[in-house]
């Protein structure tokens, strides 16, 4: 019996993703947006047809671990070094700007610090693949904005990632200190630093060896134990799994392998990258933002969303150099996407923050992520020129 329900659970997952990410696509929006409303609909407070098993939450793990592996594999090192002063200027506002602004609306509604530094943290994300697919959309890549747009998202990406850590091990100790937030910093910047010197040393021989190997499926076997073996290293020295799955694509990029990995992994992300997403939007309660209840959060859900979108336009202001327009480079940093959505289930997972809260900030991720991309479509379909915000 336990079978079949699982079974036929996995089927309902893949198929309602496959469908409602289509439908998505079609309307020219992305695929996650699609993922997240299915769950939504077939989740517990739809129509009840899939619950998160042990098994499906297992497999949703290895969906994000999967992700992330997959954004560390499609960044690259150099191009983060190369980012520039420009772009880290922009990465920093675009960080900073939305992070003090979410903390200081919380407080303002009376909820404990560690709710703040979760909101906060969760409108911090930027994600750099929507914003990549559109400006690749519109034959844009080469634009001056959009390189610095670009390589500020990968440095909010990397930023992101070590303020997750830092959140995360804060939640585990219930307390913020400046000590502990310094401590658990410099721990995740650390983990980074000695994994890309001493894997990058060792990368290249370790696929090198694993070229040689004759039995099928040894690429993808061996890139798989890798990366769950950093994510249990990154686990072992108390940082978030993600962050050890990030550093083993960052680290494999370097390789001359790195396309035939990425050729490998996809079909494996195809399948269990969906289940993280939709397993996201089951957790969605949507009777929560009844504005006729009384846990109403329509209200929280809409200052928050201006906050998310504003906060990331003022990004647009750190834009100094001539010939950049400033509108592309702030309206290319608001997409939350799958890095905001991950910042708001580790919240919940962790206790700090309810499931009203919960469901108003995948909410406001999905606007962000609804609103950029026709915006950016409507700014390059108008003449060139700087329209700074």
């Amino acid at each position: 019996m336990e079978v079949r329900v699982l079974l036929l659970g996995l089927v309902l997952v893949w198929l309602a993703a496959k469908v409602a990410g289509e439908g998505m696509e079609r309307l020219g929006q992305t695929a996650v947006l699609g993922e997240l409303l299915a769950g939504v609909v077939i989740g517990p407070s739809g129509l009840g047809l899939v619950h998160e098993t042990r098994v499906i939450h297992a497999l949703a793990e290895l969906g994000v671990l999967i992700l992330l592996f997959e954004v560390g594999l499609e960044s690259d090192v150099g191009e983060l070094l190369r980012a520039g002063l420009q772009a880290m200027l922009v990465a920093l506002v675009g960080v900073a700007v939305p992070f003090a602004l979410g903390y200081g609306f919380m407080w303002s509604l009376g909820h404990h610090d560690l709710v703040g530094v979760f909101v906060g943290s969760a409108l911090t994300a930027t994600s750099v693949g929507i914003t990549a697919r559109v400006l690749a959309d519109l034959d844009r890549l080469r634009d001056a904005a959009a390189r610095v747009v670009l390589g500020a998202a990968v440095v909010d990406d990397v930023l992101g990632l070590i303020i997750l850590a830092v959140v995360t091990g804060v939640a585990q100790t219930g307390s913020i200190s400046m000590a502990s937030v310094g401590w658990l910093t410099a721990k995740a910047g650390l983990f980074l630093a000695v994994a890309l010197v001493v894997g990058i040393r060792s990368a290249g021989v370790l696929v090198g060896w694993i070229g040689r190997m004759k039995s099928r499926g040894s690429l993808i076997v061996y890139t798989a134990a890798f990366t769950l073996a950093l994510a249990a290293v990154a686990d072992l020295v108390g940082l978030a799994t993600i962050i050890g799955a990030f550093a083993a694509g960052l680290l494999l990029a370097t390789t001359e392998r790195r396309e035939h990995i990425e050729e490998r992994i996809k079909p494996v992300a195809d399948l269990l990258v969906p289940v993280f997403f939709v397993t996201i939007g089951m957790k969605v309660q949507p009777a929560l933002l009844n504005p006729f209840g009384g846990t109403a959060q329509l209200g929280l859900v809409i200052v928050l969303t201006v906050i998310a979108v504003a906060s990331k336009l003022t990004a647009g202001l750190a834009v100094y150099q001539r010939g950049i327009r400033r509108w592309p480079v702030g309206v290319g940093m608001v997409p939350r996407g799958e890095v905001g959505l991950i910042f708001a289930g580790a919240g919940l997972s962790a206790g700090l923050i309810a499931a009203d809260l919960y469901a108003a900030l995948v909410l406001v991720v999905m606007l962000t992520t609804f609103v950029a991309p026709p915006w950016l479509r409507a700014l390059y379909g108008t003449p060139p020129g700087d329209r700074a915000p």
